[in-house]
């Protein structure tokens, strides 16, 4: 197993990850995995070949932590979207490995830049696995006297072979709030397949499946801590828009997010702690089922 530091950029480290069960790489920016490969498989996350790499700007790909809010500042929409956390630089702890992969920690923790954007003291630990399977744990501890409302993600973006040709399942009946256009509420019916734009937040923290029929693969994402369900992928006009993304590799990942949001806002008490998990599994297939 090797653990090594290196810079893509000057002044902004990341961690490459070498072990016989999985590769990875991890930006200390946001604590953000970009890359998790198990040995035998193809990436299963996606990392936009545009992003970028410097402080205060998150990166498209990976899996972004989403906290203390998620999407827009519900009161202001001059902060920047989907928090303040995924674009500083987080403190490395311990890491343990064994046979069956690795084990890295992170932390971080208020500071007067902070409470200029969320005047409430915090800690914040993430725990990621890396190995066969991926378990990602976000731990929020409320430092502060006052219980504090907070939405939060962790905004996985998979690596699929073509958008049009997956199909997501473990939601059908699942009420959910689509945001593409006017917000409306519906109810799903049967499986997820893409034709257009999709930005959903479902009422559910069950289990969800990607079936992609080009890679030959099931993605299974487990939720915990959880009651909200974000499926996303911006289609072609919003992937034009968007600078660190090249215009057609929207077809080349869909997110399904483990997420408080949307009817699930979290209220942490004074010195309570929340923890947000996600787990992603992988498995081979011949054809879609």
């Amino acid at each position: 197993m090797n653990i090594k530091q290196t810079e893509l950029t000057p002044g902004y480290p990341i961690l490459e990850i070498t072990h016989p069960a999985v590769t990875a790489r991890i930006a200390l920016c946001g604590a953000h995995l970009m890359e998790w490969t198990p040995a035998g498989h193809d990436p299963v996350l996606y990392l936009s070949p545009q992003a970028l790499y410097e402080e205060g700007k998150p990166i498209r790909g990976g899996v972004p932590l989403c906290w203390p809010w998620f999407g827009g500042h519900p009161d202001d929409p001059a902060l920047p979207s989907h928090g303040l956390v995924r674009t500083r630089f987080w403190k490395q702890g311990p890491v343990t490995t064994d046979e069956t992969g690795v084990t890295l920690k992170f932390s971080l923790t208020d500071d007067p830049e902070s409470r200029r954007c969320w005047d409430h003291p915090f800690h914040l630990e993430l725990e990621i696995r890396l190995g066969a399977t991926l378990q990602l744990s976000l731990q929020m501890t409320n430092s502060g006297s006052s219980a504090v409302n907070l939405t939060s993600a962790l905004h996985t973006y998979l690596a699929i072979g073509d958008i049009r040709q997956i199909r997501i399942t473990g939601l059908d009946g699942v009420p959910y709030l689509d945001t593409v256009g006017s917000r409306t509420v519906h109810q799903q019916s049967g499986d997820i397949t893409f034709d257009r734009e999709v930005d959903r937040l479902y009422s559910t923290g069950s289990a969800v499946a990607v079936h992609d029929p080009v890679l030959q693969r099931i993605i299974t994402v487990r939720s915990g801590g959880s009651g909200c369900s974000v499926v996303w992928n911006p289609w072609i006009t919003k992937a034009a828009r968007l600078t660190d993304l090249p215009d057609e590799d929207y077809q080349r990942f869909v997110c399904v997010e483990t997420a408080n949001a949307w009817d699930d806002v979290i209220t942490i008490a004074p010195g309570a702690t929340h923890t947000l998990t996600t787990g992603l599994e992988i498995r081979r297939t011949s054809r879609a089922k």
